[in-house]
């Protein structure tokens, strides 16, 4: 794959990122040469954010929150192996996740290995922002598929391809970390033009990532500095918190920017300026008010259901109970809709689904302007009070602190407990308050909870998933398979 990513993505797929006018003036080596063309070729690191669409499946359908769902268990197979616990290395889903990460590693490095052709004001914000990306798709890979080949700063021939190894996971985290705290080290906490990388975006995934490595006392005090510095809230209203109405507001840290003005194909999913998720989350042949007819992919459980608490808003913004809405109505007579032969829970995926309202360009299915809320205030908070609480000398009366936090905006009752029994109870938290958002898989897995709540997860083997055959087979077999795969 890394080969393809040198000719291919750089300038071909969204070519309207690297646009240079007139055509074939300039090629790979000589395209820096005005602020202009960093600025362009930055926008084209940041259009790879688009398949952020697959975090979001198979961030739960891998989990307990989930099932694959869709027309027929054919129908996208690999989400169904996925959700079986039976995928292997040919399963184009994962497939994805590694090409389409690595061709935004590849156009970050672009820009990096060219940082130094000329000098302009503002280059140390876009190079800024060129290492978050890198750092952001890294952390992508390192997550899903443990080691991962490791480039920075420059692009490979076809031949060096087959003579790079998989970088140790850890070394891959370090680089991560290099990057992040680079790009903290300069950007502002808010940005003039909204979907770009902040301080606060750059300091929260540096949280996460050291939350990942079990890092706590170093992940506390970089998310408290995020709370304790920067200018964000909780929004008022979870209910309307993932309409459009209300994107960027004072709870968004980092969001993926999508637009429903533009049209793709299922041909080309990376393709799309539009959310892809929403629509393949909508209900099937939906007839009636409110939301769009959709896939039917995606869909919740009743064991997530049943895991919030009664009286707890967050299950009805969270979890749309189909047959419930439909009672509720004035005519539910009138309303029809269908099931899908790939699974069918009756909820779905009430915070990424198309709405009336919120519908983009046909194919609609493809172009909702619904954004990714990669991570939001309510997530640094949790992941804050995880971090007091489990390093080396904790402060428990600080995670209970931002735990509570999260819980008084939706009116739940305060909670109180140290220790091992806190621990749980933020675990359980994060998943009421961030399910639907593709988390809850990674938080089983880093938290060891895994083989205890998804049924067939093997332990010592879907820790991680495995690396695809044919990249395998791209770089000369000399990559070892992930263990029992």
């Amino acid at each position: 794959m890394l080969t393809v990513l040198i000719s291919a993505t750089l300038m071909s797929g969204c070519e309207k990122f690297l646009d240079i006018n007139p055509q074939y003036t300039q090629d790979a080596e000589n395209f820096f040469e005005s602020p202009e063309d960093y600025e362009r070729a930055l926008i084209g690191a940041y259009d790879l954010l688009q398949s952020s669409f697959l975090n979001v499946w198979i961030g739960e359908i891998a989990s307990d929150n989930s099932i694959a769902g869709g027309e027929s268990v054919t129908d996208t197979e690999g989400l169904h192996e996925i959700d079986n616990m039976s995928h292997d290395a040919v399963n184009q889903e994962l497939r994805n996740i590694f090409r389409w990460n690595y061709a935004g590693i590849t156009r970050a490095n672009y820009i990096l290995e060219n940082k130094d052709n000329i000098d302009f004001e503002g280059k140390d914000a876009i190079l800024a922002q060129a290492r978050f990306l890198r750092a952001y798709y890294y952390f992508q890979l390192v997550k899903y598929f443990g080691d991962v080949p490791l480039v920075v700063d420059r692009r490979l021939g076809s031949a060096k391809v087959r003579e790079i190894p998989r970088t140790p996971a850890a070394d891959v985290y370090a680089q991560i970390e290099i990057d992040l705290r680079s790009a903290a080290d300069v950007l502002d906490w808010a940005s003039m033009e909204k979907g770009r990388i902040t301080k606060g975006a750059a300091l929260s995934l540096l949280g996460k990532v050291l939350l990942y490595q079990e890092n706590f006392t170093d992940a506390s005090t970089v998310l408290d500095r995020v709370i304790q510095e920067g200018p964000y809230q909780l929004f008022d209203s979870f209910p309307s918190l993932f309409f459009v109405e209300n994107e960027n507001s004072s709870e968004s840290v980092f969001s993926v920017e999508y637009t429903g003005a533009e049209g793709g194909s299922y041909e080309c999913l990376i393709c799309l300026e539009g959310n892809a998720a929403p629509g393949f989350h909508g209900i099937r042949q939906y007839n009636g008010p409110v939301y769009g007819d959709g896939n039917s992919y995606n869909m919740p459980t009743q064991d997530l259901y049943d895991a919030f608490e009664e009286g707890d808003i967050r299950r009805e913004a969270t979890l749309l109970d189909i047959d419930a809405f439909i009672a509720g109505l004035p005519n539910p007579s009138g309303i029809t809709y269908a099931k899908g032969a790939g699974g069918h829970t009756g909820y779905y995926n009430n915070k990424y689904i198309k709405r009336q309202g919120e519908i983009g360009l046909p194919d609609n299915d493809l172009t909702s302007p619904v954004n990714y809320r990669v991570i939001r205030y309510a997530d640094v908070l949790l992941m804050a009070a995880e971090a007091f609480n489990r390093r080396s000398n904790p402060d428990d009366g600080k995670a209970l602190t931002y735990l509570n936090d999260v819980r008084d905006r939706v009116d739940m009752v305060p909670l109180s407990a140290s220790g091992s029994e806190l621990t749980e109870l933020i675990w359980k938290e994060r998943r009421l308050e961030l399910s639907g958002e593709g988390h809850r898989f990674f938080d089983l897995v880093r938290t060891r909870k895994a083989v205890e709540e998804i049924e067939g997860f093997q332990e010592e083997k879907h820790e991680l998933f495995p690396i695809p055959q044919i990249e395998i087979d791209l770089a000369g077999g000399n990559w070892k398979q992930n263990n029992n795969y």
